[in-house]
């Protein structure tokens, strides 16, 4: 029998793709998740992790860069960290420390409007503003700078004339509820 693949959820917002993720292995005994992280303690992905039985920690900027936490991460030994809207920036102690084994989800097609303050609605407002025709969303690898990590998959969708930067945002979070489990499922099925 194979071991059980444990993935730690960071978010900072609602958590519903940390739910997604949640609701896909639901059924799968080979996938634990032994913590949720977050940075904000009003998170809608801290009463996720209540409902579902899940431990969570709320931190700060100055606990992520800290010793503790990494001991903390450490000794559960993650197959996979997953950012699922969190916006702190991952030390990059971390990624040297993890690498290709922290991975991000980004509300755009990277390169393209990726950066420090390109999260949510920001993302969708200047894809609405620059007029593009399609948008989508980016699974990446987490390096020592924001959005830049190697890119494991994109899903795209088209942008009406008329859509909004909401009527954008729920097409792209559409995709990313769909490809972002099947992602981490690929890649927990490789080693």
């Amino acid at each position: 029998m194979s071991k059980k693949k444990s993935v730690i959820l960071f978010a900072s917002g609602g958590g519903s793709n940390a739910l997604a993720i949640i609701n896909y292995f639901k059924d799968n005994k080979n996938i634990d998740f032994p913590l949720i992280v977050s940075n904000n303690p009003k998170a809608g992905v801290l009463e996720i992790a209540k409902k579902e039985g899940i431990p969570s920690v709320v931190i700060n900027k100055e606990e992520l860069q800290s010793k503790e936490l990494l001991n903390q991460i450490q000794s559960i030994a993650p197959d996979l960290i997953v950012l699922a809207g969190f916006l702190l920036k991952i030390p990059e102690f971390w990624t040297e420390l993890w690498v290709n084994q922290i991975v991000n989800i980004h509300p755009a097609l990277l390169p393209e409007f990726g950066g420090k303050g390109m999260y949510g609605k920001y993302v969708h407002q200047a894809v609405k503003e620059a007029r593009k025709k399609e948008t989508g969303m980016t699974i990446h690898y987490v390096n020592a700078n924001y959005d830049e990590g190697n890119i494991i998959m994109q899903a795209r969708c088209l942008i009406e004339d008329e859509d909004n930067p909401e009527q954008i945002a729920a097409k792209v979070l559409r995709l990313e509820h769909y490809f972002y489990p099947r992602t981490i499922a690929f890649l927990l099925a490789m080693d």
